[in-house]
């Protein structure tokens, strides 16, 4: 019988279009006598393309690590397709399907494109460390049937050209690419991008924004993304969430959140809605 590689989404609760995937319920965070982050509330139903904007220190890239695992919240809740999540380490986070891209792309640059890869699907190998020690007949096939499997990936965003390159001695646009690959590699149903058109220029957004459509429906992907390019935000973006002081302020369509006065306040100060 022929072993496959272990599906970490085989034990989650499958969501449907009635249920939320994400439900976060009066989250909380403080650094010492700081809250970061005060009774942050959202909810994601599958499919979604989702925004979360706010002017620097909003509390955002906290929120996103405390959905990933990277923090443990103060307070509340973090339910993902019906279980609590708050509180569990990163992998555990990323085994319930969630797959994150940060901000400073996080790449091994003296890896190359095809082992950085390669790397996210280990996590569900299907071997033993002692298979890895004694390089067992099982470690060999389980280890070719990973790197066939992230090659198959790479073709899909046309990558296999460069499998062989360097992280490192790629262009920008070429890592963010490739960290996206990474990131869905691991089997997500939720992908968090962090800002993922940070020091893209015009061309690279389009590119860009093309790139997460196609991954949205190539994958049935639910996508949460943090990013300060608000033409990419209110151009790819269902629904957007604003935060300000570590509070949420709006919610709405993009064309709701445009016209909001809060949200023109936040990012431009008082007076601006009367001078707009």
């Amino acid at each position: 019988m022929t072993e496959t590689l272990a599906n970490p989404m085989a034990s989650a609760a499958t969501a449907t279009t009635n249920q939320p995937l994400l439900d976060v319920r009066k989250l909380n965070k403080f650094f010492g006598g700081l809250r970061a982050v005060n009774d942050f509330d959202m909810i994601i139903y599958p499919g979604e393309l989702v925004g979360l904007i706010g002017p620097n220190g909003a509390g955002k890239t906290t929120c996103f690590n405390m959905i990933s695992g990277l923090y443990t919240p103060s307070g509340g809740e973090i339910i993902l397709y019906g279980q609590n999540v708050a509180g569990l380490e990163p992998y555990e986070v990323t085994q319930m399907g969630v797959g994150r891209t940060f901000q400073n792309i996080r790449l091994f640059p003296n890896l190359s494109v095809l082992d950085n890869v390669r790397i996210a699907y280990h996590t569900h190998a299907g071997y033993s460390m002692i298979d890895a020690i004694l390089r067992t007949p099982r470690y060999e096939r389980m280890e070719r049937e990973l790197t066939e499997k992230a090659q198959d990936f790479l073709s899909i965003f046309k990558l296999e050209r460069i499998q062989d390159e360097l992280a490192m001695n790629l262009p920008y646009g070429e890592q963010r690419r490739v960290e996206i690959a990474r990131a869905l590699a691991s089997n997500p149903r939720l992908l968090l991008l962090d800002e993922p058109a940070a020091g893209m220029n015009p061309a690279e957004i389009v590119t860009l924004m093309d790139l997460i459509h196609f991954v949205q429906e190539r994958f049935n992907l639910t996508i949460l993304l943090i990013e300060h390019q608000m033409r990419f935000v209110m151009g790819i973006c269902e629904r957007i969430t604003v935060m300000d002081f570590g509070e949420v302020i709006a919610r709405g369509t993009p064309k709701e959140i445009q016209a909001d006065p809060r949200v023109v306040e936040a990012y431009l100060g008082k007076g601006a809605t009367h001078a707009a």
